[in-house]
C-alpha cells in the first residue's frame, strides 16, 4: 500500500469517526475538547486495565484453584 492510498485511508477513517460520533457538527474549539476528553478516559482505561486487571485474574485464580481443591502456594513452597 502506498502512502496516498494510506493517506486516504486514514482519512476515511477519521470521517467515519466523525460521522459516528457526531462531532462533525460542532465548532473546532469543542471538537479539540471532546477529543481530549476521549483520548483522557481512553488511555485512563487501558491503565486501569494493565495495572489491575492481573492482580484480580491472579485472585480470581487463587480462589477457585482452592475451591477445586488445590493447595495454596504457600504450601507447596513448604513442602518441597
Amino acid at each position: 500500500m502506498d502512502m496516498k492510498n494510506m493517506r486516504e485511508y486514514m482519512s476515511w477513517l477519521y470521517y467515519q469517526y466523525l460521522l459516528i460520533t457526531g462531532i462533525y457538527v460542532l465548532e473546532p474549539w469543542e471538537q479539540s475538547i471532546f477529543n481530549t476528553v476521549l483520548f483522557t478516559m481512553v488511555a485512563m482505561v487501558i491503565y486501569t486495565s494493565y495495572v489491575f486487571v492481573p492482580i484480580h485474574v491472579r485472585l480470581a485464580l487463587e480462589f477457585f484453584c482452592e475451591l477445586v481443591g488445590g493447595q495454596p502456594e504457600s504450601t507447596v513452597a513448604l513442602m518441597t
